[in-house]
């Protein structure tokens, strides 16, 4: 009876891909694929956009201006993405569920949430998740503002996976997000209307 009472208030994004339609009247969220962190009908939503690198910071930069040390070489491979327009300067770490530590919220079995430099020395010492994405800032929705926003038709929800989720072919994950759902983008309108 627990688990239904926290399912009930955990809400069906959480975990999921949400997808913008060709019509995002949005240039932020334009072909915008989001990871859904959380999401509570009462308390708003929280995800992260996956598809939209951001060219001119690098993890290395991260590291340096916290002063730490990369021990890794694969640190320098690491794309920082934009998050989404919500607290800009705070970074997230989407990560494989191999890594788990206070403060780590595990999204589901196989995907995490990590805020602290903690997460950030893992794995520029090596010792960090296997699989990981950075971002910077966070896209976010009040009370019931997603839900009414999925009526209207502005974003579909796809499953997650972990091979699209932290795939470095950024350009092509709208694409792809959509084929999960069996929908090339050709097949869709801007245009929202009701039958």
């Amino acid at each position: 009876m627990g688990s239904a009472r926290a399912k009930s208030k955990t809400g069906y994004l959480a975990g999921q891909l949400l997808v913008a339609m060709p019509g995002m009247s949005d240039p932020r969220f334009e072909k915008a694929v989001i990871y859904m962190c959380v999401h509570s009908l009462e308390e708003g939503a929280m995800g992260l956009i996956v598809n939209k690198p951001m060219p001119d910071v690098r993890f290395g930069d991260i590291l340096q201006n916290l002063k730490i040390t990369p021990r890794s070489n694969s640190c320098g491979d690491i794309q920082v993405h934009r998050g989404g327009p919500v607290q800009t300067q705070m970074g997230f770490i989407l990560h494989s569920g191999d890594y788990q530590k206070p403060g780590t919220l595990a999204v589901d079995s196989e995907i995490c949430l990590s805020t602290t430099t903690d997460i950030l020395r893992a794995i520029a010492d090596g010792s960090g998740p296997q699989k990981n994405l950075m971002a910077l800032g966070y896209a976010g929705w009040d009370s019931r503002q997603l839900d009414d926003e999925v009526k209207r038709n502005a974003w579909l929800n796809v499953p997650a996976d972990a091979d699209l989720l932290f795939s470095s072919d950024y350009d092509s994950k709208w694409a792809k997000a959509l084929a999960k759902l069996g929908i090339a983008a050709h097949q869709l309108s801007s245009v929202v209307g009701h039958a």
